[in-house]
C-alpha cells in the first residue's frame, strides 16, 4: 500500500529544516543572496551539511544519509517554502547519480556543486560559487568552466554557461535519465513548497489590506481565486508523492512528468494570485514575495519545460503509431 503522507521521521526532518532556516534569518537569507550577499546562504549550506541534508541521496557506505525519493520530496518542499538559495537540486538530486564515489563523499560532506545539461538545463546555477562544476554533453560528464553570468526571472538564481574542460567520463546506460528524473522530482517538490508559501503570504495579506473600507479578503471574487490556488496545490502534492513512490516502475517517467506539470501550474497560479493580492508592493525589492514570484516560473521551465513533460506524458499514454 502506498503511503502519501510523511512519516514521523520525515516530519521531524522537515521541522529541523524550518528551525535552521528561521534561526538563520528566514526569508532574509534569500533576500541577501538576491542582493549579492551570499554569506548567510553559504552559512546555511554548512548547517545543512552538518544535518546530513546534502548527502540525502548518497549511500551510507559513501558517507551520506541514504534517503529515499520521498525523503527528497519532503526536503525540497521545505526548501521551496523558504525560498532557500543555492544549487541544492544539482548537489543533492542530480549529481549523486552521475559522479563517482569519491565525489559523492565530497558532496555529502558539503562541497558546493552545480551542473548544466545540454538540452534540458543549458545553464548552471551559482557556478561562480561552486567548487564542482559539471557539464553533461553527448552522453558524457565533463568538468566545466563558467562563462559570463546570465539573467534569470528569479533574483536568487544566477546562471552561467559552462565550457567543457579535461577528459569526459561516459555515463552508464540509463544514468542520465534517472538523474534527470530525480532533478525533475526535486523541482516539482520545490514548486509545491513555493506555491504554499505564496498562498500563505497572500492569505495573510488579504486579511489586512483594505479597499473601500474592508479587508480585501472579504471579497467573494478574491476568495474564489485563493481557493483555486488551494485546489491546484492540493492536487499537485499527491502527484509529487506518487511519483516518488513509483520509482523503478514502468510508468515512472509519466508519474514524474505529471507531477512536474501540475506543480509548475499550481506554483505559477499561486504567484499570479499572490501578486494580485499584494498589488504593486509585491514587485518591490523590499518585499520578500519577489523571491517566490521569480522562483515559480523559473523552476516551472527548468529541468524539462511544461511542453517537454506534457509530450512525455502523451507518448506514454497514447498508442504508438504503427
Amino acid at each position: 500500500m502506498m503511503r502519501f503522507l510523511p512519516t514521523e521521521e520525515q516530519l521531524a526532518f522537515a521541522e529541523a529544516i524550518d528551525e535552521i532556516v528561521e534561526g538563520s534569518g528566514g526569508a532574509d537569507v534569500a533576500r541577501s543572496w538576491a542582493d549579492g550577499d551570499t554569506a548567510p546562504g553559504l552559512a546555511l549550506w554548512e548547517q545543512f551539511a552538518e544535518l546530513g541534508l546534502l548527502g540525502l541521496r548518497v549511500s551510507e557506505e559513501t558517507g551520506g544519509f541514504g534517503g529515499t525519493l520521498s525523503d527528497l520530496v519532503v526536503v525540497f518542499e521545505r526548501l521551496g517554502y523558504h525560498g532557500v538559495p543555492g544549487p541544492y537540486l544539482e548537489t543533492v538530486a542530480l549529481l549523486p547519480g552521475l559522479v563517482d564515489d569519491d565525489t559523492r563523499s565530497e558532496l555529502a560532506a558539503g562541497a558546493l556543486a552545480t551542473a548544466a545539461v545540454d538540452g534540458t538545463a543549458p545553464a548552471a546555477l551559482d557556478a561562480a560559487l561552486a567548487s564542482h562544476r559539471y557539464l553533461v554533453r553527448d552522453g558524457a560528464l565533463h568538468h566545466g568552466v563558467a562563462g559570463d553570468e546570465l539573467t534569470s526571472v528569479a533574483p536568487t538564481r544566477r546562471l552561467a554557461r559552462l565550457t567543457p574542460t579535461g577528459d569526459a567520463v561516459p555515463l552508464g546506460p540509463g544514468a542520465l535519465d534517472a538523474a534527470l528524473n530525480e532533478a525533475s522530482l526535486a523541482a516539482a517538490a520545490t514548486l509545491v513548497g513555493a506555491g504554499e508559501r505564496m498562498l500563505a503570504e497572500a492569505v495573510s495579506y488579504a486579511k489586512v489590506r483594505e479597499q473601500f473600507g474592508r479587508p480585501i479578503g472579504e471579497f467573494q471574487a478574491l476568495k474564489h481565486q485563493l481557493a483555486d490556488v488551494r485546489i491546484a496545490l492540493s492536487f499537485a502534492r499527491p502527484l509529487v508523492w506518487s511519483a516518488a513512490l513509483r520509482a523503478d516502475e514502468p510508468d515512472e517517467d509519466r508519474a514524474i512528468s505529471a507531477a512536474k506539470v501540475a506543480a509548475g501550474d499550481a506554483a505559477v497560479l499561486a504567484a499570479r494570485t499572490s501578486l494580485q493580492v499584494h498589488g504593486a508592493i509585491g514587485y518591490t525589492a523590499e518585499h520578500s514575495l519577489r523571491i517566490w514570484l521569480g522562483l515559480a516560473p523559473a523552476l516551472s521551465a527548468a529541468w524539462g519545460t511544461p511542453e517537454f513533460h506534457r509530450a512525455r506524458i502523451a507518448r506514454n499514454i497514447l498508442p504508438k503509431e504503427r
